[in-house]
């Protein structure tokens, strides 16, 4: 229930949609009596769209997420293990193209390559199924298990966690799977932004697991003062903020996370 719920209300948490919602009622009111109201839901969806695309609005809402946990420090010893949060692979272009599909977070695949390279001892749990609520597009864990092979990481190390469908069900299923003895260090592998959410997620389910951060989208705080390169790229930056600030809130309300904004 909380994973079909959490799907349907995404769509409003994310700006662009929001914005394009607003301007078409706005244009369809514009054919009606309420042709004044309409004027202005018009009016108002396009400043959103402008304010969340061409101003630094995204970067200054990412840059708190991703300055929240800094790079792991690798001085306390050898992980036992690590955890990699599926997002990199698209699945329904895997299944259709019949290869391992990377998106902009190929970092989560590539950063794991070299944790396998330099601890051969380490065990890799691979958390990711199929997320998409109606039109299901493959499974990301295998079509990742058969890329570590291609790049030279034995199938026999990777773990393919292939049931989970968001970051709850990561931590829960690769807690089941890690069987994480106490002292043993497991790495977090995943996006920077996503990470607070992550480790929130990790530690409620009681799987202690330190945070191996990767895939910046910006430089700090320069960005603040930047131009964006493209309306698109603005509102994608804004769009991926704001759905994991309203994800923090949402996982902490519901008990899922074990702090609103979680921390080293």
């Amino acid at each position: 229930m909380f994973f079909a719920l959490s799907k349907m209300l995404g769509f409003f948490a994310l700006p662009s949609d929001d914005a394009a919602a607003i301007a078409a009622l706005g244009v369809i009111l514009l054919f009606t009596r309420f042709k004044r109201a309409g004027r202005a839901f018009a009016a108002l969806g396009i400043i959103v769209l402008l304010v969340a695309g061409l101003t630094p609005l995204g970067n200054a809402l990412m840059l708190p997420l991703e300055q929240r946990f800094p790079p792991w420090d690798a001085s306390g010893g050898a992980p036992a293990g690590i955890i990699v949060l599926g997002g990199a692979i698209g699945p329904e272009l895997s299944a259709a193209r019949g290869t391992p599909d990377l998106n902009e977070s190929a970092e989560r695949i590539t950063a794991t390559v070299a944790l396998a390279l330099q601890y051969p001892q380490a065990r890799i749990i691979y958390s990711g199924g199929d997320a998409r609520l109606v039109i299901k597009g493959g499974n990301e864990a295998q079509y990742a298990a058969d890329l570590f092979d291609s790049l030279g990481i034995p199938r026999s190390r990777i773990i393919a966690e292939s049931k989970s469908r968001n970051t709850i069900e990561n931590a829960r299923l690769s807690k089941a799977l890690a069987q994480p003895k106490p002292g043993e260090r497991w790495l977090l592998v995943t996006s920077a932004y996503h990470m607070p959410r992550a480790m929130g997620a990790f530690r409620a389910a009681g799987f202690p697991v330190e945070a191996y951060p990767v895939d910046w989208r910006t430089r700090g705080p320069i960005d603040l003062v930047m131009p964006i390169e493209s309306v698109t790229a603005g509102l994608r930056r804004t769009d991926t903020a704001v759905h994991e600030w309203v994800g923090l809130f949402a996982y902490w309300l519901t008990g899922r996370s074990s702090a609103l904004f979680p921390g080293p």
